[in-house]
């Protein structure tokens, strides 16, 4: 079976949560095509026109109790296969054959998906409190369409400083 991460999921919707499953979409610089966000002052932008998230973070988040599912917390891809506790602002991802990414944040949770965590406890998905469960935020770098199942690849582009 091959392990390569991929796309699992693309989730659109004009505004607010959940976002829901599409086939495929257009990535611009602004983010996905068919696209919105309730609040432009906190989510949208160049710097967060698209918001990944893990597969396999959301099923170890259900194994919890939690009734979470892709979209649920407004990323456009859920993305699978991929080592999340390492991925981390900094990594440039390419998806399928055109569109390539820039990682430039983690995500602040937003009491808007707190429906989908038990007990509302919706910061399960912090960064400060819970390094490596956190959503990521991205640039757009390079144009194009996506579809599910698209093959992923990261590249590490942090320079390491010598001492």
């Amino acid at each position: 079976m091959d392990s390569s991460p991929y796309l699992y999921q693309i989730n659109a919707s004009r505004g607010g949560v959940p976002k829901l499953p599409v086939s495929e979409v257009w990535v611009a610089k602004g983010g996905l095509c068919e696209d919105g966000q309730r609040n432009r002052v906190i989510h949208g932008g160049p710097d967060r026109a698209v918001c990944v998230f893990s597969f396999e973070r959301i099923q170890a988040l259900q194994q919890e109790g939690h009734t979470i599912h892709p979209g649920a917390t407004g990323e456009n891809f859920t993305l699978s296969s991929l080592d999340w506790a390492h991925i981390q602002p900094g990594n440039h991802m390419k998806i399928g054959e055109e569109v390539r990414i820039e990682l430039t944040s983690f995500c602040e949770p937003c009491r808007r998906i707190a429906q989908w965590f038990d007990k509302r406890k919706y910061d399960r998905i912090d960064q400060q409190q819970h390094p490596g469960w956190s959503r990521l935020y991205a640039r757009v770098l390079a144009e194009g369409q996506v579809r599910q199942g698209d093959r992923i690849w990261v590249e590490n582009c942090l320079k390491e400083t010598l001492s």
